[in-house]
């Protein structure tokens, strides 16, 4: 059983051929509102790769929480401990161009759960086999729950993202952290790779399509991404991490866990959404070679 904490939102998404330049309207050919939020897409991920997967969040009473709600629901994750809050559920402003993306998060609701309600989900967390965090949440949220989830022995995989939340205080309580390149040099400067050696199999730091890196105590490894065809690159990482807490609950060796979640990175950028590219557990195994790990 794999838990999630971390944030609901509705993504609004525009797509233009090119980014607007300071100041400059530019003419968009799509929009469109899709279920989204780091935590969530990490949620799905982890449900469509064959996990039972409980969601601790919040959204708003808005009828972008009826439709978030209902879409976790749709993807078997149990949404007991998701509340509902007055206001506005969170939403992401997502600007789609050149093979690439922009987003602004707005956190509404999400910004509601707080760090003293954490003891009332005790339970939830010290019975789950892996906890995947965030940081679109109140950051006292996260510490709360790293603690909790050490005092009782409980795996974590915190991804750091938005980086700007980061604390060095995580490092002591978080047995894996996920960031991206970016977010790895806002964390740990331009030598994050200095880092590497620091954390031995648990600072893993994703290179996009070029796969991720970590070190294993003796020397640097890069697991090589695999070759695709990028649609839209929204939602890579939160699958790469959904996968890994998959992988790693189910005690696959770490490589091969780091190998697993590259392979469903690679196939949710094929698809429009961050949700909508998620690949099914069989999917991986295809495009591993068609073996089980």
């Amino acid at each position: 059983m794999i838990t999630v904490v971390g944030s609901i939102n509705m993504d609004l998404v525009v797509r233009t051929n090119r980014f607007p330049k300071q100041g400059e309207t530019a003419l968009g050919d799509l929009y469109t509102t899709v279920p989204g939020g780091k935590g969530a897409n990490q949620a799905v991920a982890a449900a469509r790769l064959g996990s039972e997967v409980h969601m601790i969040g919040a959204v708003g009473t808005d009828a972008f929480g009826d439709e978030l709600l209902a879409g976790l629901k749709a993807e078997s994750i149990q949404v007991n401990n998701v509340k509902r809050v007055e206001g506005t559920s969170g939403i992401a402003n997502i600007l789609l161009s050149e093979g690439d993306n922009r987003i602004i998060v707005v956190p509404g609701a999400n910004h509601q759960l707080t760090a003293v309600e954490m003891k009332a989900f005790e339970s939830q967390l010290a019975n789950s086999q892996m906890v995947i965090m965030q940081l679109e949440i109140p950051i006292p949220v996260i510490q709360r729950t790293l603690e909790i989830c050490h005092q009782h022995g409980v795996p974590t995989i915190l991804n750091p993202a938005p980086a700007t939340g980061f604390t060095d205080e995580f490092l002591s309580y978080a047995t894996y952290l996920t960031p991206n390149e970016t977010e790895a040099e806002e964390m740990f400067g331009q030598d994050w790779e200095a880092a590497l050696e620091q954390y031995p199999n648990r600072l893993i730091v994703t290179i996009g399509q070029k796969g991720a890196r970590y070190f294993d105590g003796s020397r640097h490894v890069t697991v090589e991404g695999f070759a695709t065809e990028a649609v839209d690159t929204t939602g890579a990482g939160d699958t790469f991490n959904g996968a890994l807490g998959v992988a790693l609950a189910e005690s696959m060796p770490f490589e091969e866990a780091v190998r697993f979640a590259n392979a469903a990175a690679s196939l949710s950028v094929e698809k429009f959404g961050a949700q909508g590219g998620m690949p099914k557990r069989q999917e991986v195994l295809v495009r591993l070679g068609g073996r089980e790990l």
